[in-house]
């Protein structure tokens, strides 16, 4: 082997190196799910404030926020439909409850595998001066196409001063090969008032 046929060589097996690196490089990227950045469907009940709206999210993907009874489901998919009858649209915390509006995606290059959300939990054991119950923070790992979208572990936010960090491990670790409706839910970290409230059944 020559002196050039071994430069370009080392030239394509490094190319190929860094391509490969590149495809799995794990990074976030944000989107919002405020009222003003989503599509309202249809319009919001006056009788109970109940409410859908759907919003942009990444590589194709939607995000469907539904409210009812003080309380919300967060669900990715294709479609709104799609999002609907995905596992996650279907999950309910006892407690009222609310999302932020900043959802962090994570992905493989360019393809997001998990989408992480802080929520708000109501604990009617801590009223506030007014006696309306203060919220407790949770943050909701979720897992995406392909396969099911459901909830990959939950971290508290509170128990946890590195709630940001855990919640990102346990999506970049668990959320490709969790098997919804199989494997249980993983609680990561120390264990705090919101994800007590959150798993009360």
């Amino acid at each position: 082997m020559n002196r050039m046929t071994s430069i370009g060589l080392a030239v394509l097996m490094a190319c190929i190196g860094l391509s490969r690196a590149d495809a799995q490089s794990v990074g976030s990227s944000y989107t919002s799910t405020a009222p003003r950045d989503c599509r309202q469907i249809g319009k919001p009940s006056t009788l109970d404030g109940s409410s859908t709206r759907v919003c942009p999210g990444k590589d194709g993907l939607i995000v469907l926020i539904a409210e009812d009874d003080l309380r919300e489901i967060v669900s990715v998919g294709r479609s709104r439909k799609a999002a609907a009858e995905e596992p996650a649209a279907k999950v309910w915390f006892a407690p009222f409850n609310s999302s932020e509006a900043t959802i962090e995606w994570r992905a493989a290059g360019t393809k997001p595998f998990a989408v992480i959300q802080r929520w708000h939990i109501a604990d009617n054991a801590d009223p506030d001066k007014q006696g309306r119950p203060n919220t407790k923070a949770m943050l909701v790992v979720t897992r995406l196409p392909p396969g099911p979208v459901c909830h990959v572990a939950y971290v508290d936010g509170i128990a946890n001063p590195n709630a940001n960090e855990l919640a990102r491990k346990a999506a970049d670790d668990l959320a490709r090969g969790f098997a919804c409706g199989k494997d249980a839910v993983k609680i990561i970290g120390a264990r705090g008032r919101a994800v007590e409230l959150a798993t009360m059944r």
